[in-house]
């Protein structure tokens, strides 16, 4: 039995005994983890509560700790409970069978419910890079997070989706466009032609688009004729069927396949990319539209600044001025508004729009999963996924966009009250910028007075920005250094497989580790350090747990499955000196499932990452603290060696949900 599941047969027995003794309802079941083990496993605080229920409904004033006193034997009669005592003015103190659940934990799994195939369906969108050019930093930690979360929520035994919006009829990729055609004169074929020169030359694409990109935006600022430009380009791109619109297509498929690429160096993975191109040619809009003026969520304004607008109001949501444009769905000139296309494509993703898009296989990845991406016709002979349908959807998205996103997420809710604002989540995030030295190592002219600044911010449209690729290979680099450094008579290609795995796990870990509320700093030397909070550090603590057992199975030493279920002499090694300890590193190994499970409903992977981080350091004492291999009493050996592995279980599985894999060696 996990921790988890004894701590919920422990409430429902709780309940079960208030309904039984009291004939009262608990829905509410509040358990606390005591301060010291001494005092116990799990307490709940039940006296007190009983107490005020019962006044509450007969009128009659009871003594809490008597109440408790009550339910003690009913607690006691659990599987794997030891004994109950009470404490305090009404407290109910639950101490486990720690040699029962050392081994029953023997064989458990970290994540029970992991892997559900038949689960309730999530959503995820992420990474949502305008495919104008290479993907930033900023776009890793957006894209981080929401692979980390995605990961979470398949611990919990939730189907996930994971979708990455792909904006290729946006003013970005125009500006792109501009550059090719009005400032380099390149057609089509040219740009084809320029690709296949830059791919002979090492030069990836999208690093071209980035250059290109901030070439226009500062041409824009000396040349109106050129700037003129752009909204032609763009109403041509949004209309399709004309070469204009050939070719963004052409220029945003090329950079989304170099995006892909680099994520994939991140472990990051997608099912399906929706195009925005789709959502305008198949008429999403028009259908949520009709929807809402069913329902009479949104109304026609006849008079004032907002006059031949269509607007949904939202009278706890007036906003600023700036804001006011957010609820206008429908302009005057009869062109729809970002938020207003957000709303049919959010309805999309829960199912409720009774619309789909066609679709058909983009990108194979090494093992075999394909990618789908939207289009607008189609295919033939090709067996497709279902795609949608989310119970919930969770939209990664920096914190710039919290309030178009509650626009959109009460727009859904008005038109579809059965789904309410629990169907729609915003998994906000705020900026990534860099440290002063990370910036000048990164090749940025650092003045005097950026080196007294906190960070430095960047800009991609300035062409002011950290590819997301140049900061993996420097990580990759640096890595390898060190890898050099500590086993330098290895392999090259394990060396740099090595260099690869700690840069991704120093990237992620340092990415994670901040609540999503945060503006994180980026540096290198303490993103790599190897002490400290950093996914070097937990990483190694892995590759420590896993030199162990090599050495263990070297030496013919097991775990000894009989010794440990003899329960007297297991209950003598926890009730040592040392029992305590031994005791507190088994169940903190086992509080993963319960930490992942927060994490999930909290929408915070910092949460796992700070548990992660806590759990290594708790293994690291214990390892120094106990002789695991040369312990000489085979009970005491068998017992310490099953924590360890409780604890290497656990702290393996919880760096895979972070995205993060364990090196051979470090």
């Amino acid at each position: 039995m996990t921790l988890t599941e004894l701590q919920s047969v422990l409430r429902d027995k709780v309940r079960e005994a208030a309904q039984d003794k009291f004939q009262i309802t608990l829905d509410q079941i509040v358990a606390e983890v005591p301060p010291k083990t001494e005092l116990g496993d799990l307490a709940f605080p039940i006296g007190f509560e009983l107490a005020k229920q019962i006044k509450a409904a007969t009128g009659e004033k009871q003594n809490p700790r008597a109440l408790a006193e009550t339910l003690q034997a009913e607690l006691e009669t659990v599987e794997f409970v030891d004994r109950v005592e009470v404490a305090g003015a009404g407290y109910l103190n639950v101490f486990f069978d720690r040699g029962r659940f050392l081994a029953d934990s023997l064989n458990a799994s970290p994540l029970p419910a992991a892997n559900k195939p038949d689960g309730p369906k999530m959503c995820v969108e992420h990474t949502s890079v305008n495919p104008n050019k290479a993907a930033h930093i900023g776009h890793v930690r957006n894209s981080v997070l929401g692979d980390t979360f995605q990961r979470i929520l398949k611990a919990t035994g939730k189907r996930v989706e994971v979708q990455n919006y792909i904006d290729n009829t946006g003013v970005q990729v125009a500006d792109v466009v501009v550059g090719f055609i009005y400032v380099e004169n390149r057609d089509l074929e040219s740009i084809k032609a320029l690709d296949t020169e830059l791919s002979e030359k090492g030069v990836s694409f999208d690093y071209y688009c980035w250059d290109l990109y901030a070439r226009v935006g500062q041409l824009y600022q000396t040349d109106e004729e050129l700037k003129s430009k752009r909204a032609e380009v763009l109403h041509l791109v949004e209309e399709g069927n004309n070469a204009t619109a050939e070719l963004a297509d052409y220029v945003a498929t090329r950079n989304v396949e170099c995006i892909t690429k680099t994520m994939e160096r991140l472990s990051i993975r997608y099912d399906l990319l929706p195009r925005e191109s789709e959502i305008l040619h198949l008429h999403f809009w028009d259908k949520a539209f009709e929807q809402m003026k069913e329902r009479g969520v949104i109304h026609y304004v006849e008079e004032g600044k907002h006059a031949g607008c269509w607007v949904m109001p939202f009278e706890s949501h007036e906003g600023t001025d700036e804001h006011e444009a957010d609820k206008i769905l429908v302009r005057s000139n009869g062109t729809v508004t970002y938020t207003g296309k957000d709303i049919a494509y959010q309805m999309w993703k829960l199912g409720v729009l009774g619309m789909d898009f066609f679709y058909r296989p983009f990108f194979k990845y090494g093992d075999g999963k394909e990618i789908w991406i939207t289009t607008a016709n189609a295919e033939t002979n090709v067996r497709i996924p279902e795609f949608g349908h989310g119970e919930v959807v969770y939209n990664v998205i920096d914190s710039r966009q919290s309030y178009p996103q509650e626009v959109v997420k009460k727009g859904v809710a008005a038109i579809h009250p059965e789904i309410g604002e629990r169907g729609s989540v915003h998994l906000s995030y705020e900026m990534v910028a860099l440290s002063p030295a990370a910036a000048e190592e990164l090749g940025f002219e650092v003045t005097d007075d950026d080196r007294k600044k906190p960070f430095i911010e960047m800009s991609g449209r300035k062409g002011l920005g950290v590819k997301a690729d140049d900061l993996i290979t420097r990580l990759e680099e640096k890595a390898l250094a060190e890898v050099e450094a500590r086993h330098p008579d290895s392999p090259i290609e394990e060396k740099k497989d090595i260099a690869h795995r700690i840069a991704v796990g120093a990237l992620r870990y340092f990415l994670l580790k901040f609540t999503r509320n945060t503006v994180i700093v980026f540096d290198f030397n303490e993103a790599l350090s190897f002490e400290g909070e950093t996914g070097c550090f937990v990483q190694y603590s892995a590759v420590r747990a896993n030199s162990i057992f090599r050495k263990l199975e070297d030496q013919g030493l097991s775990t000894d499955t009989a010794a440990i279920n003899d329960l007297d002499k297991a209950k003598e090694v926890f009730a040592s000196e040392t029992g305590t300890e031994i005791w507190s590193m088994l169940t903190f190994a086992s509080r993963f499932q319960e930490t992942v499970e927060t994490a999930a409903t909290q929408n915070e992977p910092a949460i796992l990452a700070k548990y992660t981080f806590n759990l290594a350091k708790a293994f690291n004492l214990f390892y120094r603290n106990h002789k695991i291999i040369s312990e000489a009493d085979p009970v005491r050996r068998s017992i310490l060696i099953a924590v360890a592995e409780s604890a290497r279980r656990s702290l393996t599985a919880a760096l895979d949900t972070m995205g993060i894999s364990v090196p051979e060696k470090m």
